[in-house]
C-alpha cells in the first residue's frame, strides 16, 4: 500500500465528520456522472441479478432433466490399458456421475471373486466420489438362460446368480439380465429356439433368479434386445415382467437395441415405471449393418434424443442414463469418455 495514503487515511477516524462528507461527496459525484451517461443504479448489479437468457436449441437441450450420466465400462479400454480404478476416476474427471461395471469370467469382476474384493471395489468408487449405476455382462450370450443345451443353461444360471450376489456385495442394486435368445446372430455356436420354448425357459429362469434377488435386495431389469428375437415390443415386454408380481423384475430399456425398425421414444410411455435403469446406444436408420457394428457415438445417429427424454421426464424417470458403447478409441481412449460427457450434458440441458 502506498504509504502517503496510508497516512492520509489513517489520520481520519471513522465515521468523523471529515469522512462521512468526503463519502458524501464522492456519492454526488458518481450520481451526476451516471446521469450525465443515462446510466441508472441498475447497471452496476452484480450479473447474476440479471434476467437468464433464453437457452440456445443448437447448443443443447432447453430444458433441464434431472437424470444421471453415467457410462459403460466397455467404453473404455480396460484392461488392455487402463485399470479399473483408472476407469473409474477418468469417468469422474470427465463429470459422470456413475460407472455401469461389466461381469466376466477373469476380469475384477468375476467368478474368482469374493465378497472383499467386491468390498474393496466399493471402497474405491466411494474414494473416487462416483457410484455404480449397475452390473451388465455379456455372459448370457456364451450362455444363454433358454440355450438348447442343458449345461449352458445351468451354467447361464449360476453365472446370473453370481452376478447378483456380486452386486449385493457391491451394495449396487441394477442387474441387467438378457432372459433368453431366439437367435443370437454373432454367434455361431448357438441353435436356435422355437419361440414358445425360449419364452418358457426364460419365464422359469427369471422366476427362479428373482427367489434370490428378493433375498439379496438387488433388481434383476430384463433388457430389450432385437437382435434376439424375444421380447420384440413394449407390451410383450410388460407382460414378461408383470407376470412375476414382484419389484425385484424390472426392465432394463436400452434405446439402441430396438431403433433398427422402431423409435425409443414410442416405447418409454408404454414401458412407463417398470423402467428402472437405461441405456442410451446411438443408431442410425441410415445404414444397413444391422450388427454390434451399428452403434455409434452419442449424437452421431438418428436417435430423437429431445422427444426421448422429454417422455422419460413424463413417466417421471429419475434415475441413470448409461452410454454403452463396445469400440474404446483405439488412440487417445480418454477423448471418448470426454465428448460422450460433453453429449450426455447437451441431451440432459446441462450445457446453458
Amino acid at each position: 500500500m502506498n504509504t502517503h495514503l496510508h497516512a492520509q487515511r489513517s489520520t481520519v477516524a471513522v465515521g468523523s465528520p471529515t469522512l462521512n462528507s468526503e463519502l458524501l461527496s464522492r456519492r454526488n459525484a458518481l450520481k451526476a456522472t451516471m446521469a450525465t451517461l443515462g446510466l441508472s443504479a441498475a447497471a452496476f448489479e452484480p450479473a447474476r441479478a440479471a434476467a437468464a437468457p433464453n437457452r440456445d436449441p443448437r447448443r443443447g437441450a432447453t430444458k433441464r432433466y434431472d437424470m444421471l450420466k453415467s457410462i459403460n465400462q466397455w467404453a473404455f479400454p480396460y484392461p488392455e490399458r487402463m485399470n479399473l480404478r483408472e476407469c473409474l476416476q477418468l469417468a469422474k474427471n470427465a463429470g459422470f456421475d456413475a460407472v455401469e461395471l461389466n461381469y466376466d469370467l477373469d476380469n475384477d469382476l468375476s467368478p474368482k471373486s469374493s465378497t472383499k474384493d467386491y468390498e474393496a471395489i466399493r471402497r474405491m468408487a466411494d474414494a473416487v466420489g462416483i457410484q455404480i449405476s449397475g452390473l451388465c455382462s455379456f455372459l448370457f450370450w456364451p450362455y444363454p438362460l433358454t440355450s438348447n443345451d442343458p449345461a449352458k443353461r445351468e451354467r447361464g444360471l449360476d453365472l446370473a446368480g453370481k452376478i447378483a450376489q456380486a452386486a449385493h456385495d457391491l451394495g449396487v442394486e441394477n442387474v441387467l439380465v438378457v432372459p433368453g435368445a431366439v437367435h443370437i446372430p454373432w454367434r455361431t455356436d448357438h441353435e436356435p429356439v422355437p419361440n414358445d420354448v425360449c419364452d418358457r425357459r426364460a419365464r422359469e429362469a427369471v422366476g427362479k433368479l428373482a427367489k434370490q434377488a428378493e433375498k439379496l435386495k438387488v433388481t434383476l431389469n430384463i433388457e430389450n434386445i432385437f437382435f434376439n428375437g424375444y421380447l420384440m415390443t413394449p407390451m410383450e415386454m410388460n407382460t414378461f415382467v408383470d407376470s412375476f408380481s414382484s419389484e425385484r423384475v424390472r426392465v432394463h430399456f436400452d434405446t439402441g437395441n430396438i431403433s433398427m425398425f422402431q423409435h425409443a421414444e414410442h416405447w418409454v410411455p408404454i414401458l412407463g415405471k417398470r423402467t428402472k435403469n437405461i441405456h442410451l446406444k446411438e443408431f442410425t436408420k441410415k445404414g444397413t449393418d444391422y450388427s454390434l457394428e451399428t452403434f455409434r457415438p452419442l449424437l452421431d445417429g438418428t436417435t430423437n434424443w429431445p422427444a426421448v427424454t422429454e417422455a422419460l421426464d413424463e413417466i417421471g424417470y429419475r434415475g441413470f442414463l448409461t452410454f454403452e458403447y463396445f469400440h474404446p478409441y483405439p488412440h487417445y481412449p480418454e477423448a471418448l469418455i470426454h465428448q460422450t460427457s460433453d453429449s450426455l450434458d447437451r441431451i440432459l440441458g446441462r450445457k446453458v
